[in-house]
């Protein structure tokens, strides 16, 4: 993905235009070593942006252990079409949840997943532990 293009995630800079990628969920995806996501919103939207680029490694990476599958798998074919993040609640100081829906299109479905996310902070670093699909 050139870093100029707009982030997959949706985010919108303080002029109301697109957050680019190389200014939003990149610094986190690419660079999760050294820049770990500063909140659970911000970790919600970056693991949004890699299963677009289906960037596994990071997944696997940012997911909790308690929870983390051996493998990823992705949908063949799959286009994800947006990500609207409809609520970040702090939980205590090193929990939080996310309410987002995430649409795509596999094999000419539409399918729009609505999920309240869990997250927990350990050493500074925010993982996603799981999450409860909504209707």
């Amino acid at each position: 993905m050139r870093a100029s293009a707009a982030c997959p995630c949706g985010r919108i800079d303080t002029k109301k235009r697109p957050a680019t990628y190389a200014d939003c969920c990149s610094r986190f995806v690419d660079h999760f070593d050294t820049a770990p996501a500063p909140d659970a919103e911000h970790l919600m939207r970056s693991r949004y942006s890699a299963f677009v680029h289906e960037q596994a490694n990071y997944l696997l990476t940012t997911w909790h252990s308690s929870t983390r599958p051996a493998l990823l798998d992705f949908d063949t074919g799959a286009k994800w079409l947006g990500l609207e993040v409809r609520e970040h609640t702090v939980a205590g100081a090193d929990t939080a949840e996310v309410e987002f829906v995430a649409r795509y299109r596999v094999a000419g479905q539409a399918v729009r997943l609505h999920e309240r996310s869990r997250f927990v902070r350990e050493d500074g670093r925010w993982f996603y532990v799981d999450g409860d699909q909504r209707g």
